[in-house]
């Protein structure tokens, strides 16, 4: 069956030198991610800033369990993506669109299986991790609206997978950085201009991330009209379903015990009182940031490998990860010094007065954190490289065995005399092991096999 592409709607991977491909392709990654980061940066800045220390708890504390929801839409994200890329480097565009019509059916359904369970249990979490009860209210308030919205987030995901998958990592860039700053002025509309409260941040978000995801799935398919194929396209495959569900299970599993791990160490956290909580939830958003672009550029380094995997180039999937490697590190030593040498300045944005207990839980989770920001990136740079060739038992290893590290130490250096110190301490510990652990999987991979 002959296939063709009539307009120039995507980027082939496949060609060029890896360095300067993977950079113009990952930067507008790291643009789109460094804005969705925004989102929370913003809710947290408003929330510390134009209402109180407990409304900043309080969307601290919402934001754990959010985590759990967004474990889902990136699992989505990537099982589409991998798949997609994969066969858009084979160049079997037929197959590449039922995969994609495939991935945006089942994601409804798991849509709304998740929308019910979060109506149900989330009371039922926020009582599990011990939320103080000054805070709880807000926090479950904040939580109501986020489920709502959920089906924006889930969809916009999807579209960025497969925008990724075609090489496409501009447009979703645009639609991030739009959204993002129009988010700010909302949070700000909505708090400070009709005292709306903690409903008033997660109202915005709402609003702006409806806006982004109902643009970006009308781009996918206007992209995907232009990509010509013979023949009627089947809308639904089973087959389509466990290809992608082999590469976006185990994502979701991966993603789903790091929050539930994370909820388990926020539960910790909150016995250390609302100052303690505050400090972390505003120093945990700017260490996010950074993960989740490491994250985002180890997603984009995914996207590279499964389509020279489809094209049978494997020398380029070995030279793509030590371009990674180098793209990690230059933005690693610029963001590691900032954070350590200027986390009073940062920390600051989110807490008010110097001298407070928020402020020094806040400076010091970031001083000891910041200097291994080197060994995760590496280990996230090999995990991008498992995950696009398919080697997901490797990838989860590793990843479970920071998550067991990081939740095991929390718990137990917490009841120490390191205190909530404890707690900030079990994260390099799980990072830099589990970095040793990808980048030998990766380095025991026979790519000719």
């Amino acid at each position: 069956m002959k296939e063709k592409t009539t307009k120039e709607v995507t980027k082939d991977l496949t060609v060029g030198e890896p360095r300067i491909v993977l950079r113009k392709f990952c930067i507008p990654l790291l643009g789109s991610i460094i804005f969705q980061q925004l989102y929370n940066i913003a809710d947290s800045f408003v929330a510390g800033n134009f209402i109180n220390s407990n409304a900043l708890a309080a969307v601290g504390n919402s934001y754990e369990i959010t985590l759990i929801f967004i474990a889902f839409a990136f699992g989505c994200n990537i099982g589409c993506s991998v798949i997609v890329s994969q066969l858009f480097g084979a160049k079997r565009y037929h197959e590449m669109k039922t995969a994609v019509y495939t991935t945006l059916i089942a994601s409804g359904i798991l849509c709304a299986f998740l929308m019910l369970c979060g109506v149900i249990f989330c009371s039922g979490l926020l009582a599990l991790i011990h939320t103080p009860t000054d805070i709880f209210a807000d926090s479950k308030r904040y939580l109501d609206i986020y489920i709502l919205g959920f089906p924006f987030v889930l969809y916009y995901n999807v579209a960025t997978g497969i925008f990724s998958a075609l090489g496409d990592s501009r447009t979703p860039f645009l639609f991030l950085a739009c959204s993002s700053i129009s988010n700010i002025a909302v949070d700000i509309l909505f708090v400070a201009g009709f005292g709306m409260g903690v409903e008033g941040v997660a109202w915005a978000t709402f609003l702006c991330q409806g806006v982004s995801c109902m643009l970006a799935i009308v781009v996918v398919f206007r992209k995907f009209r232009e990509i010509q194929v013979e023949g009627a396209i089947k809308i639904f495959s089973w087959k389509m379903l466990g290809r992608i569900s082999g590469v976006a299970v185990p994502s979701i599993l991966q993603q789903s015990f790091v929050s539930v791990g994370n909820i388990i160490i926020q539960g910790v956290i909150n016995g250390f009182g609302v100052d303690v909580v505050a400090g972390y939830s505003a120093s945990v958003k700017l260490n996010n940031m950074v993960i989740t672009s490491f994250t985002t550029l180890a997603n984009g380094i995914s996207n590279y490998t499964a389509q020279n995997l489809g094209a049978g180039k494997y020398s380029r999937i070995k030279e793509g990860f030590q371009a990674g490697i180098r793209l990690v590190w230059t933005i690693c030593v610029p963001v590691a010094l900032l954070y350590f040498i200027a986390s009073k300045y940062l920390v600051s944005i989110f807490v008010n007065g110097s001298g407070t207990q928020a402020m020094h839980t806040g400076i010091l989770f970031l001083r000891i954190l910041s200097p291994f920001y080197f060994a995760i990136s590496m280990k996230l740079v090999a995990d991008g490289v498992l995950r696009g060739a398919g080697y997901m038992r490797k990838f989860m290893a590793a990843t479970f065995t920071d998550l067991a590290l990081r939740v095991v130490l929390a718990v137990t250096l917490s009841r120490t005399a390191l205190g909530a110190t404890g707690i900030w301490v079990s994260w390099p510990i799980g990072w830099v092991i589990a970095m040793v652990m990808s980048v030998w999987f990766y380095r025991g991979i026979k790519w000719e096999k």
